[in-house]
């Protein structure tokens, strides 16, 4: 069984963001919670670290694995540039379920950006998914806890359930009850093209933002 990360008598929740913060600096991958779905996290300068999430969730080397982010200012050691209608979204919807896709800089994982150059990026909703990454000091693979085909997770008992000791460790926290993950869109157009409907529409972000996005 992997380690069960949860408030009690004699931990706090600032004890268990640490002790998952420390698991993932050291190479492990966690389950933890998240504004939508539950997480499969690692730390994504970690190649051995990667390469475990392929194996934990049976996935194809093909598909590329977002990341999640604790402070802002981090997508500047992982993106190219950062243009002004990524700072428009940015504003608008983070820390939210908005996973921006931008170039990705040339030393990130291959793993990570499925040959593509591009890299997915959110600042997440969830304080504790935030804090994991902002105690790791890196960034977090953010692809979804589940077998590949299988549906997503909500708790920390259905992460068990599908992936039982091909964890580390399991972060029991709240997360969110969405039947949608977080909307993917990506930048690197003229005009900003959602690749993944989810949480957030594409008329709340034309409505909140004034860009013209591509469905």
């Amino acid at each position: 069984m992997p380690e069960i990360l949860r408030i009690s008598t004699d931990r706090s929740e600032e004890d268990i963001l640490l002790r998952a913060a420390a698991i993932v600096a050291g190479g492990g991958v966690i389950g933890y919670p998240t504004e939508t779905f539950y997480g499969l996290g690692a730390d994504a300068t970690q190649e051995q670290a990667i390469k475990r999430i392929f194996q934990i969730k049976g996935r194809n080397f093909s598909n590329p694995l977002p990341l999640l982010i604790g402070f802002r200012q981090d997508i500047y050691s992982l993106a190219q540039k950062i243009p002004e209608k990524a700072e428009i979204l940015m504003d608008a919807f983070w820390p939210g379920p908005l996973t921006i896709v931008f170039e990705a800089v040339p030393h990130l994982s291959q793993l990570l950006t499925a040959k593509s150059g591009k890299i997915g990026i959110r600042q997440s909703g969830h304080k504790g998914a935030r804090k994991i990454a902002e105690k790791a000091g890196r960034p977090l693979t953010a692809t979804s806890a589940n077998l590949s085909g299988m549906p997503e997770c909500q708790t920390a008992d259905q992460v068990i359930a599908q992936l039982g000791d091909r964890l580390d460790a399991v972060v029991d926290l709240q997360g969110g009850n969405s039947a949608l993950g977080s909307t993917i869109i990506d930048i690197t157009f003229e005009n900003p093209k959602i690749l993944r409907a989810g949480v957030i529409s594409r008329e709340d972000i034309e409505q909140k933002t004034g860009l013209t996005v591509i469905p």
